[in-house]
């Protein structure tokens, strides 16, 4: 079995989240949720540099017309890293404002599909269904897809971009819905199902042949996770291991798309690896990420 690799640096992340590979900046970019930071990290030299936040930042996607877009816990914004500056676009949620935006993708036609999540204190299991599955429009429109969700988490696209994956990771589960050309999504189907003891599913990423990779953030915090492979049918493929538990999301970087980084959360732990930033070799190659065409 592979096993990944952790990228040298000083810091470490209390909850590391969304990844972000930039060609258009040679760098990888991710979040420090709890931690309100925007990290990014240049390929070229390995220079890494922070940028602090006024609220919870989940993920960051980048714009087609320049600059990036951001989801805070108060909703979805433009940012500007040169000089900095953050412009609300929209609160997809304001009747829920105990919410926040958890993790995102754009699809092919520059929309960004977007999780929610409670921040709640406690276990998991304890918290109220309110995330929802949200969609944002280039013309800024918003409009939720899916609801009754505790963390909506890791929405992934296949390679034709016909369908869209995302994850309850409270409930394990992964969902699979077919994605219309007009931004519509067909009925929810249960995609894979994982028993307690793989750890919960988190942040998603699909190659260029199909597979779907699923970092699994485990619970037990005695014990080390993966990044795992499944084929388009479902079944079972291959894994990464990550020397720590709190595996959260994943990222297909560099020119050729054919190294990923991988993030994680140190949870409080006394471990050397938590909340580290890591880097593996998957053996197969990714797909670019889709910007943002508001």
């Amino acid at each position: 079995m592979t096993i990944a690799r952790i990228v040298p640096r000083a810091a470490r992340d209390t909850l590391g989240e969304g990844l972000l590979w930039s060609a258009r900046d040679g760098a990888v970019y991710w979040t420090d949720i709890l931690g309100q930071k925007l990290w990014r990290r240049l390929l070229a030299d390995g220079t890494t540099r922070h940028w602090d936040m006024p609220e919870m930042i989940g993920w960051i996607i980048e714009r087609a017309a320049g600059g990036f877009v951001v989801g805070l816990q108060s909703g979805f914004h433009q940012l500007s890293l040169d000089p900095f500056r953050l412009t609300p676009i929209a609160n997809p949620h304001p009747e829920r404002p105990g919410n926040r935006l958890n993790d995102a993708k754009a699809d092919a036609r520059g929309r960004i599909w977007a999780g929610s999540m409670p921040v709640a204190d406690g276990p998991p299991p304890a918290w109220p269904a309110t995330g929802a599955l949200y969609r944002l429009d280039p013309d800024g429109q918003v409009s939720r897809h899916d609801d009754g969700l505790t963390i909506a988490n890791g929405p992934a696209l296949s390679p034709d971009g016909a369908t869209l994956y995302h994850t309850d990771s409270a409930r394990s589960t992964v969902y699979r819905f077919a994605l219309r050309p007009d931004g519509s999504l067909g009925p929810r189907a249960v995609h894979l199902v994982f028993p307690p003891e793989a750890g919960a599913p988190d942040g998603m990423a699909c190659d260029a042949e199909g597979g779907l990779w699923i970092a699994f953030y485990n619970h037990d915090p005695a014990a080390r996770s993966q990044v795992s492979r499944f084929l388009p049918s479902g079944l079972f493929d291959r894994a990464i291991a990550v020397p720590t538990a709190h595996v959260t999301n994943l990222v297909f970087a560099g020119p050729g798309l054919d190294r990923m980084f991988i993030t994680s959360a140190s949870g409080g732990r006394d471990d050397p690896a938590a909340g580290a930033l890591f880097e593996a070799d998957p053996g197969v190659v990714g797909l670019a990420p889709h910007m943002f065409r508001g």
